[in-house]
């Protein structure tokens, strides 16, 4: 009994933290709706190194063409002529024929993460100073590069960042199909992840002073790139934002997170994908941070609950408590969504499903370091800024 009161305890623990992560999410909405910051703006240059088409990577990559703001350049990067993303870069210089777009091809590899070294042959094309570097998925809005920019040229801030939302491929209510998973409950699992766990997560840890580099949006002058050693410093390194931010801090330089909240396209169709794409994440968190990874199990209140049902033997009590803590998550679920302003409501009885796969993933981190990305091995490493 002893060790099921643990688990009630540590259930109601992970309850309380849900609810301070619904109200920092509710204070920082509010930051977002107010109206963007006026000023002068510097020349932007957006960097978009693409690998392959993928789930609705157009109307993405469409939403950095239609910013509301002075003069910004794209640069999109590919490694090779037959990339599949390359028509859709064609389309969009048709469609927004007023945009300075850039395309460059190059084959060349920097190290072993393939992204920075697709960053690292596009940074030539790059004619402004002021660099935002954003992952192809991510759909933001008009006002995005201002609010950016804004937070950049706060005193003493060297790099800006942005967390994000998840939206599912398929945002209609997630049928099971034909008595297994459907890819929309699949991409609805992966959209809850971030929206309810890792979203909050990272609000409240800014608010005990951490300062984490998302790779969604990472925006730095090139001078400050320059001093850090630029691309190539992180072209080695599985978790290039992460270590990106590392290296601005030591300069004594801020990571600033601008009020703003692009999306993410979740588009895993199965749970394997799925699974390996959250491992990745896990191993890699886990080897930069492992006492904050270690932190991150306590998030999770029902997956506790259940646990306490297991160790108390079915009791009455742990049965009550499981209903109570499900119904409290789902109200704080349904608190995020409308803080979001979400369109996609998250279904609430997915959520038992969800904190049980994320304890098995976070369980599974611990078994090795090799992850997949884009279907090559890495491993996921720690980071020595000395």
């Amino acid at each position: 009994m002893v060790a099921a009161a643990v688990a009630l305890l540590l259930s109601m623990v992970a309850l309380g933290q849900a609810a301070a992560g619904w109200i920092a999410v509710r204070r920082f909405a509010r930051q977002v709706s107010r109206p963007g910051p006026a000023g002068a703006w510097p020349p932007v240059t957006i960097l978009k190194p693409l690998h392959g088409d993928e789930p609705l990577l157009e109307h993405a990559l469409a939403t950095v063409c239609q910013q509301d703001y002075p003069e910004w350049q794209v640069v999109f990067g590919v490694s090779h002529a037959g990339d599949t993303a390359l028509p859709v870069v064609k389309r969009l210089q048709a469609r927004f024929p007023a945009c300075d777009i850039a395309t460059l091809i190059d084959a060349t590899r920097h190290g072993s993460n393939g992204k920075v070294g697709n960053l690292i042959n596009m940074l030539p094309a790059a004619k402004h100073d002021v660099l935002v570097i954003s992952d192809s998925d991510m759909q933001v809005p008009p006002d995005w590069l201002r609010r950016v920019v804004a937070a950049l040229h706060a005193p003493a801030v060297g790099l800006a960042t942005t967390i994000y939302t998840g939206l599912p491929v398929s945002s209609s209510p997630p049928p099971l199909a034909g008595g297994g998973w459907g890819e929309g409950a699949v991409a609805t699992l992966g959209a809850l992840q971030i929206n309810h766990y890792f979203l909050p997560g990272a609000l409240l840890a800014r608010a005990i002073g951490r300062q984490d580099s998302l790779g969604a949006t990472m925006a730095l002058r090139r001078e400050t790139l320059a001093r850090i050693g630029g691309f190539q410093a992180v072209a080695n390194h599985l978790a290039d934002d992460n270590v990106l931010g590392r290296l601005v801090q030591g300069l004594g330089l801020k990571v600033a997170l601008a009020d703003t909240i692009p999306t993410t396209t979740v588009a895993e169709t199965s749970l394997a994908a799925l699974w390996r794409h959250e491992l990745r994440w896990a191993r890699t968190i886990r080897a930069l941070e492992p006492a904050a990874f270690a932190a991150s199990i306590l998030q999770y209140p029902i997956a506790w609950a259940a646990l306490a049902i297991l160790l108390a033997g079915v009791a009455p009590w742990s049965l009550a408590w499981f209903a109570l803590a499900w119904v409290v998550r789902a109200a704080l679920a349904r608190g995020v969504d409308r803080a979001l302003g979400l369109a996609n409501r998250s279904p609430l009885w997915l959520l038992p499903v969800r904190e049980l796969m994320s304890v098995a993933v976070v369980a599974a981190s611990f078994l090795g370091s090799r992850v997949d990305w884009r279907g090559h091995t890495m491993r996921a490493e720690g980071f020595d800024p000395r």
